[in-house]
């Protein structure tokens, strides 16, 4: 099968890559290293099955030229901005890497005959729930930060494209996704933090931030299990642990595995790290764990595992 990874260059893209490349599937990239780096995906240049086109997806004349000279079977739509914090500083950041990358790759799609779909999306569309377990029933969506509502725009617009185009239509909705190859976020910023200044670290929030944390693998795991089997229309899973990190778990997580002791902690107060960071979160699982499918690793065990991964 010939499939098409938008964004492949990225954290979880890459790793996708590595296992579909492993059941012999064909595998094209599309990434502008937006967010992805070409250190993620260097490994893969002298692979015959892997073809990497460097391009903004957002440029669909250049995206249809892909389309129509590939001729994929499959398409993995992980391109988006996932540094919720660079864009609150910019929302256009997430209109035009979230938003707009994904209808360019709906609308080659329609164009080029292309019928199955896998989407990234996140936890961010059910917004600031309080901490309640929500179910992929949950209603209203009202996402707090731009990332979120953009996410939440992209599922609308997969919802009228396959209905209209008879999409078979996979959505995962997943929470904070971490392990090898980790660019931005809490465990890549404490480590960072802690190597130029291993007595004393900063903490946005009161560290009571709460949330649950899944290994890349297990994700991967997760997408490969569900993609090929999906029925007409759109079908949507929240994936992830059913246990949760503290930010300060995280710091004394960190601070163990570089073998650090008495750092003091710094905490800049607030229940919130930053505007749009949604502080106490939890997942109903009952939908995906029905399947048969479960995390392998505690939200704490992933946390470990990406710090020894990042260092």
């Amino acid at each position: 099968m010939k499939v098409l990874v938008a964004g492949g260059a990225g954290f979880i893209g890459s790793n996708l890559i590595d296992i579909l490349l492993t059941e012999g599937h064909q595998v094209v990239c599309v990434d502008n290293y937006f967010i992805g780096t070409r250190e993620n995906i260097r490994h893969l240049a002298e692979n015959p099955q892997f073809r990497l086109y460097e391009q903004d997806l957002t440029d669909l004349d250049a995206l249809k030229a892909v389309f129509a000279e590939e001729h994929f079977d499959y398409v993995f739509h992980m391109a988006a901005n996932s540094d919720i914090q660079a864009s609150a500083l910019s929302p256009e950041v997430e209109y035009r890497n979230t938003y707009s990358t994904t209808f360019n790759v709906l609308e080659c799609m329609r164009l080029y005959g292309v019928k199955k779909l896998f989407f990234c999306s996140t936890s961010a569309v059910y917004g600031d729930v309080q901490g309640a377990e929500v179910t992929e029933l949950y209603a209203p969506l009202m996402p707090i930060s731009y990332y979120g509502a953009c996410k939440l725009g992209c599922e609308g617009l997969i919802s009228a494209f396959s209905y209209m185009n008879g999409f078979h239509s996979l959505i995962f909705r997943f929470p904070n996704v971490i392990g090898p190859r980790l660019t931005h976020g809490v465990i890549f910023d404490f480590v960072k933090r802690l190597r130029e200044n291993p007595t004393e670290l900063t903490i946005l929030g009161d560290g009571r931030q709460c949330k649950p944390y899944l290994y890349v693998k297990d994700l991967v795991d997760c997408i490969l299990r569900f993609y090929e089997y999906v029925p007409e229309g759109v079908t949507v899973y929240n994936v992830g642990d059913d246990t949760q990190s503290t930010v300060s778990d995280i710091a004394q997580i960190v601070c163990r595995e570089m073998g650090l002791k008495d750092v003091a902690f710094r905490y800049t107060g607030g229940v919130g790290g930053w505007k749009g960071d949604v502080p106490v979160f939890a997942y109903n699982l009952e939908k995906i764990h029905a399947t048969g499918w479960k995390a392998s690793m505690t939200s704490d065990e992933a946390v470990a595992q990406t710090v020894r991964a990042v260092l």
